[in-house]
């Protein structure tokens, strides 16, 4: 490791995520340290210092990680939200592509919003009044910062197929190869 990646594996290790070792996007972008170090002090905020409860935040991060079909995201994610508080029936539903049709309001509301939002690149005022009831401004803006963080997250695990630990099953099933 050159002494940037040496200082950018250190802060990993020494932030708030409890990480023993640079894995998924961070083992990624440890090959151009100043871009990671920047998009990790990014995702330390969206992650741990945003107006969202936990279970909102984790909430969101499976939907995104879903619809991306992350595979490494989800590994990583879905206990993280059981922890926080969204119940596994609902995260068996998302795991199954299927509307958390028992989960509570505000995950119903967050649901939709973020769905809405990656299928049209819009959301509509209904569904944007929605959510801002629930949540006011500052939790709004900061909806987007998880949303584009987690997407960011996801292109990186997908684009680079960073691989589960040894023996961990997929969440998702990949596409079949195109000739």
């Amino acid at each position: 490791m050159t002494p940037r990646q040496r200082a950018f594996r250190d802060a990993i290790l020494a932030g708030p995520r409890q990480a023993s070792k640079l894995n998924g996007p961070f083992a990624i972008w440890a090959h151009a340290p100043d871009f990671g170090d920047l998009a990790q002090r990014l995702g330390a905020h969206c992650r741990y210092r945003t107006a969202l409860p936990p279970r909102l935040s984790e909430f969101a991060i499976l939907v995104t990680a879903r619809l991306w079909r992350a595979q490494y995201e989800w590994f990583a994610h879905a206990p993280l939200a059981e922890r926080a508080g969204v119940k596994a029936q609902t995260i068996r539903a998302l795991q199954a592509g299927r509307t958390p049709a028992a989960a509570p309001a505000d995950e119903r509301a967050i649901y939709d919003f973020v769905r809405e939002l990656y299928r049209t690149k819009r959301v509509s005022a209904r569904t944007y009044a929605r959510v801002h009831k629930l949540m006011g401004d500052a939790a709004m803006v900061e909806l987007m910062g998880i949303l584009g963080y987690y997407s960011l997250i996801s292109m990186t695990l997908n684009v680079f197929a960073s691989p589960l630990p040894d023996g961990a099953p997929l969440p998702f099933r990949e596409p079949e190869p195109k000739a």
